[in-house]
């Protein structure tokens, strides 16, 4: 199954004006919708945008700085799906024939990364729809890179937050592995709040992690050794 593909006269048009592709609110996103901008798919709720194809610029840009040839192998596990502008990134943009594993919560987001974009990608994905607190809680496996997204609209749950969960994350890493955490730093209460949490809970479990400042957001990196 390929992924959808819209008239060339909407992708051009998107460049001048976001067009609404579908809404599928669910009980987790009440207002949750994917719309063609500047010939991407975007995955969007009320107040944050989810997912941006290869605009996504918070990862991509931490790609462009990671070392990714060092990494020891090539197994992915992604916190939060999206609409899948991780492996689509990693896959289209940076080369890369990795394997993902990723743990969405929102049946209806599942559903939209699958139609949109994971369908038209070669890389071996296998999606797991539940909590991502449990699973990293209760998996044994191990992984060469983790990307920890998971917000509720502009909001990342408390829990994900906690010492207990990044030492779990921490187990999770193989050999030479590392952890990109994605933080709000935008409004002046985000930026309080992800300094706080990077300094006083983030360093203490990785004391030689370290941070990019990236379009809004921060990237907490759990070796800061990872960068190029």
């Amino acid at each position: 199954m390929s992924s959808v593909k819209q008239a060339r006269w909407k992708r051009w048009l998107s460049y001048l004006w976001e067009l609404h592709i579908e809404s599928a609110p669910s009980e987790y996103n009440p207002h949750l919708y994917v719309s063609l901008s500047r010939g991407r798919y975007q995955l969007s709720t009320a107040n944050a945008i989810y997912s941006y194809e290869d605009l996504y610029t918070n990862f991509r840009d931490a790609f462009r700085q990671l070392d990714l040839n060092g990494l020891a192998g090539g197994e992915v596990l992604l916190l939060g799906l999206g609409l899948g502008s991780v492996p689509h990134m990693l896959e289209k943009q940076f080369g890369r024939d990795w394997r993902y594993t990723a743990v969405e919560i929102d049946p209806n987001v599942v559903y939209l990364a699958q139609k949109y974009v994971l369908s038209g990608l070669s890389s071996p994905i296998t999606t797991h729809c539940g909590d991502a607190y449990f699973y990293v809680l209760q998996s044994e496996e191990a992984f060469d890179l983790i990307c920890m997204d998971i917000f509720l609209d502009d909001v990342t749950p408390e829990p994900f937050q906690q010492r207990s969960f990044l030492e779990k994350l921490k187990e999770r890493l193989s050999p030479g592995g590392i952890l990109l955490y994605n933080c709000l730093y935008r409004q002046e209460e985000d930026k309080v709040s992800t300094e706080r949490f990077y300094l006083e809970v983030f360093r203490k479990v990785f004391p030689s992690g370290g941070r990019l400042d990236v379009h809004g957001n921060w990237i907490l990196l759990s070796e800061a050794g990872g960068l190029k």
